[in-house]
């Protein structure tokens, strides 16, 4: 059974930094690709990073060069750093995976950047 587990959200001023963590369980991130993504109220959910087993990343331009997302194969766990949060970066993050033809989505946790 696959389970993911976010934690790390909160509330942090404009310009300041959080690290997100995702525990899964079921399946080993050292194999299966893991996601964040994120959704704001009235926004459709979107994908902020991604990493693959081998550990190749990719981000979309708009958190490009301010998040970074990385694996411990230990601790079977997928981070999130984010660094010069926005307003705008105000959402639920998701820790998302993808395996034997299903997804999986954690619970999510709340992010909320003050101005």
């Amino acid at each position: 059974q696959v389970q993911l587990v976010e934690s790390g959200g909160g509330l942090v001023q404009a310009g300041g930094s959080l690290r997100l963590s995702c525990q899964a369980s079921g399946i080993q991130i050292s194999i299966n690709g893991m996601n964040w993504y994120r959704q704001a109220p009235g926004n459709q959910r979107e994908l902020v990073a991604a990493i693959t087993g081998g550990g190749t990343t990719n981000y979309p331009d708009f958190v490009k060069g301010r998040f970074t997302i990385s694996g411990d194969n230990v601790k079977n766990t997928v981070y999130l750093q984010m660094h010069s949060l926005k307003p705008e970066d105000t959402a639920v993050y998701y820790c998302h995976t993808s395996h034997r033809w299903s997804d999986y989505w954690g619970q999510g946790t709340q992010v909320t950047v003050s101005s």
